[in-house]
């Protein structure tokens, strides 16, 4: 008989049982007697905890456990649960024999008798601590994405289902919209869309483009929980699950309408400055005939008293509508960032005397005794001569403005180390202490009553401002507010040596017969004009159109062409690019406009004019003009040597 032959069927089952757990080496697998000790040790425990077998059978179980559990009795709990359940499954961190921690899977299983007795139990323990950590990381990965989309408060960042109900919201979509997230979580998207854009079925139909497309974008209105509108840039983006199956959408909302708010300011800024320079253009053209009257008017000889009263008042209010008006084209020209400065040495008793000049006749008619206090009378600046007058201008007529007939007016110009001190003062009702800070805001006047009583756009102290800043000072204002104690402002400005050599344009009396061709479409304009010209001695003719000119340049040299810049026909740019095709050596150009922008210059300059004079004209400047260039031509000019 073999030996096989003679075993037991159960022994040789028991055999191959215990051949098999041996054989396990991923999992610990042993047995346990009732009181908790090992009473076996397969090769996945020993592979496991470290421990050999003689080590470990034998010993309780709470070998394998940290004192913390130990202190709290877990082991023995776990095979109470197991003995009266007849199962016990945890996760939680075990010891091996090294003293290492491993994340452990454990199920406990009791083992009964043939009459139902429990004779121990067996343990199979495994060990999940690479699972663990991937399952932490994607956790602590999860919760930093929860936590950035929490703490994002600029953008509203929210989850909807396939359907478009809201499943999620962050702190950024609470403040942008207003909802909590208990309020708006299981409600569709469309609640934030204004009534026609839902009645036309669009929060559908974006869904509809970004499940088609993978993302959608859109600005434009939506709704808060109160009701108001904001303008809103949206991206809605499908979300796939690895399969490709369509699990929601994501959608990120930022609130523009500031951003939009602002845009739209500076359309309107655009629009304005263009509004600016087209009303400097159609202001001037009307306002050139009548000055260039004006100037007529002087040289009559034997003027009656009724045309000697109507030629200063007409004068008078001549000069205050074309500071009016550049005023206004200055204000379009620094919010633009467009004004240009020239610079170089200026004496700033001189700007003030041309300063006072402008202030002159309205003071006069007032009464006011202005007071000239110039004890470093040499004081200079660098910058631009026109813009400094502007400066002194606009506060003496403020000062004119406010102060009472018989009123005085005080002004100072005074060396302070490095700075050359301004100081207008006048003796009329002040300005409140309150108004002092924003005095120099576009548009803010003094005391309201007083100030429509005096006329005025509130535009003269804010250029003011913005030209001092330009030159590099600064300008500030004191007043008590108490009538009769008035206001102080002082400018100061960077100041510099005066020049060593101070030169003059040299003037030229004798102007010949050479004649100019005026081209005007405002036939007021160019007549006037054109008499003043022939009152200088110069011969003159006229003409009313683009095309006109063209031919007149044709058919006859000219001394030099003054000509319109905008006219109905061409453009005084198309003349001068037309003359210069037409005729080799075409005659000097001096543009005589309405359009005085800094951009109006440089196309002037572009298109070959000699000079860009803004209307209405100042006779003077373009009489000292006209000599210089007279005698510019009149100048032989060297032949070129020959060689033999």
């Amino acid at each position: 008989m073999s030996i096989s032959s003679q075993l037991d069927p159960k022994t040789l089952q028991d055999a191959h049982y215990r051949r098999m757990v041996n054989a396990v080496v991923d999992y610990a697998i042993f047995f346990i007697d009732l009181n908790g000790l090992v009473v076996s040790w397969n090769a996945g425990a020993r592979k496991l905890k470290g421990y050999e077998a003689h080590e470990v059978v034998g010993g309780h179980i709470s070998l394998f456990y940290p004192a913390e559990l130990i202190e709290r009795r877990w082991p023995e709990h776990e095979l109470n649960v197991a003995r009266i359940a007849g199962r016990m499954e945890d996760e939680g961190w075990r010891l091996r024999k090294d003293g290492t921690r491993f994340w452990a899977n454990i199920v406990i299983t009791r083992l009964d008798g043939e009459d139902g007795t429990p004779m121990g139990f067996v343990k199979i323990t495994r060990d999940l601590t690479e699972r663990r950590r991937q399952e932490e990381l994607l956790r602590h990965s999860e919760e930093r994405f929860r936590l950035l989309v929490e703490g994002v408060h600029d953008y509203a960042i929210f989850m909807l289902d396939p359907s478009g109900y809201v499943i999620s919201w962050n702190r950024g979509a609470q403040q942008t919209k207003g909802y909590e997230a208990s309020e708006i979580i299981g409600k569709h998207f469309s609640v934030f869309y204004p009534p026609d854009q839902k009645a036309r079925g669009w929060p559908d139909q974006e869904l509809q483009y970004a499940l088609r497309d993978g993302h959608f974008e859109d600005e434009g209105w939506r709704v808060r929980k109160d009701g108001t509108r904001f303008w809103a840039s949206v991206v809605i983006t499908a979300l796939r699950d690895a399969s490709g199956t369509h699990r929601g959408f994501a959608k990120v909302t930022r609130d523009l309408t500031e951003r939009r708010r602002v845009r739209a300011l500076e359309d309107e800024g655009r629009r304005i400055t263009h509004f600016l320079a087209m009303l400097g253009h159609e202001l001037r053209n009307p306002l050139a005939p009548i000055s260039n009257a004006v100037a007529l008017l002087e040289r009559e000889a034997n003027p009656s008293k009724v045309q000697r009263m109507s030629h200063e008042i007409i004068g008078r209010q001549l000069k205050q509508l074309i500071r009016l008006v550049d005023d206004l084209l200055d204000v379009g020209r620094i919010t633009s960032g467009k004004i240009h400065l020239e610079s170089q040495p200026v004496r700033l008793r001189d700007a003030l005397r041309d300063a006072l000049e402008t202030v002159q006749p309205l003071s006069s008619q007032k009464g006011h005794v202005i007071e000239i206090s110039d004890q470093d009378a040499d004081v200079w600046v660098l910058g631009d001569k026109a813009r400094l007058i502007q400066v002194l201008s606009n506060l003496l007529h403020n000062a004119v403005k406010f102060t009472p007939i018989g009123g005085h007016i005080g002004v100072r110009i005074s060396a302070s180390g490095a700075h050359a001190d301004i100081l207008v003062k006048d003796d009329g009702p002040g300005i409140p202490p309150q108004q002092l800070q924003n005095i120099f805001e576009l548009f803010v006047q003094g005391e309201q009553d007083s100030a429509r009583s005096l006329g005025g756009l509130g535009l003269g102290l804010s250029l003011v401002q913005e030209l001092v800043a330009l030159h590099g000072g600064s300008i500030s204002a004191f007043s008590t507010g108490r009538s009769g104690e008035g206001a102080e402002f002082l400018v100061q400005l960077p100041a510099v040596e005066a020049p060593k050599m101070l030169m003059e344009l040299p003037v030229e009396h004798d102007q010949g017969n050479e004649a100019l061709l005026i081209v005007d479409d405002n036939r007021d304009a160019a007549d006037t004009l054109s008499m003043l010209l022939e009152a200088l001695g110069y011969q003159t003719s006229v003409v009313c159109s683009g095309t006109a000119a063209i031919e007149a340049v044709k058919v006859r040299p000219w001394a030099a062409v003054l000509l319109d810049i905008g006219m109905s026909d061409l453009s005084g740019l198309q003349v001068a690019d037309e003359i210069r095709k037409l005729i080799a050596n075409p005659p000097p150009l001096i543009a005589v406009t309405g359009y005085g922008q800094e951009g109006d210059r440089m196309a002037s300059r572009e298109a070959g004019f000699l000079a860009h004079l803004t209307k209405p004209v100042d006779i003077d400047t373009l009489h000292v003009l006209l000599q210089q260039l007279l005698k510019d031509k009149k100048q032989p000019r060297s032949s070129p040597s020959r060689r033999g």
